[in-house]
């Protein structure tokens, strides 16, 4: 499989722990759960969950075109519909085209920091 680089700083993003917010082995990149740190309402941290999953990306040298999976942990069910709104129009500006990667959408009683509703990670492939 061959070896595994970790990108263990990324500008722009906070640390929640030991590890690293991106891994590469081989032409997969692997980006560790986004959050949005702007702001506590909802709809800011879906935002800058997609806006911090671009930092991880370009840090690896990639961008959304190279996402093949997404998943979303939400806390409450109650943040599925503002999640979606939000998801629809970001969506909208990286993936003018319509053609969307998976996305597995959990529900969860909570995440690293109690003020979190909404974390993003990423599954990419670095282009031949």
């Amino acid at each position: 499989m061959g070896d595994i680089k970790y990108i263990t700083k990324v500008e722009g993003l906070g640390s929640f722990g030991d590890y690293s917010p991106v891994s590469v082995s081989g032409d997969i990149v692997a980006v560790a759960g986004q959050f949005g740190t702007d702001g506590i309402e909802p709809d800011v941290q879906v935002r800058g969950s997609f806006e911090s999953v671009g930092k991880a990306l370009a840090a690896a040298g990639l961008g959304f075109e190279d996402v093949f999976q997404f998943r979303t942990y939400l806390v409450g069910r109650e943040t599925i519909p503002t999640f979606m709104k939000v998801r629809k129009e970001v969506f909208a500006e990286i993936y003018p085209s319509g053609e969307y990667p998976p996305n597995t959408l959990l529900i969860v009683a909570g995440l690293v920091e109690p003020q979190f509703v909404v974390e993003i990670e990423a599954l990419a492939r670095i282009p031949k």
